[in-house]
């Protein structure tokens, strides 16, 4: 399940993943909100966080969430991932030099620093 995160400057896109997360999930939560969001901001941040719950992605989902990122490329700003799975870490350290902003992996236990570093001002 994915749930959308509300306490956030409206240029951020804000998300937690719990349990098993399904393209569902990504149909009519996130690419919803995101495409929203563009219509009112040149460039997005995106908060996204997996809760100590969270335990799967099917593939389907995990392909919404390269088709979105992908196909808005150039309007991500800032994006930052709060994830103690590992092998979301790794897969983010493989591909994240395709994005073209700014991207920071935080621990779990840093979530309050990856909040206040998505939606600082300046670029740190």
């Amino acid at each position: 399940m994915i749930e959308q995160l509300k306490d956030f400057p409206d240029n951020v896109v804000a998300f937690v993943c719990r349990g098993h997360v399904t393209k569902h999930d990504y149909d009519t939560v996130l690419v919803p909100a995101v495409m929203q969001a563009l219509k009112n901001h040149e460039k997005l941040r995106l908060y996204y966080e997996t809760a100590a719950d969270f335990f799967g992605i099917d593939p389907g989902a995990v392909w919404e969430d390269i088709k979105v990122g992908m196909e808005h490329l150039t309007r991500w700003e800032r994006m930052v991932v709060v994830t103690d799975v590992e092998w979301i870490k790794n897969t983010i350290k493989a591909f994240g030099f395709l994005m073209p902003g700014e991207l920071r992996i935080f621990p779990a236990a840093a979530a309050a620093q990856a909040r206040e570093w998505i939606t600082s001002a300046n670029k740190a």
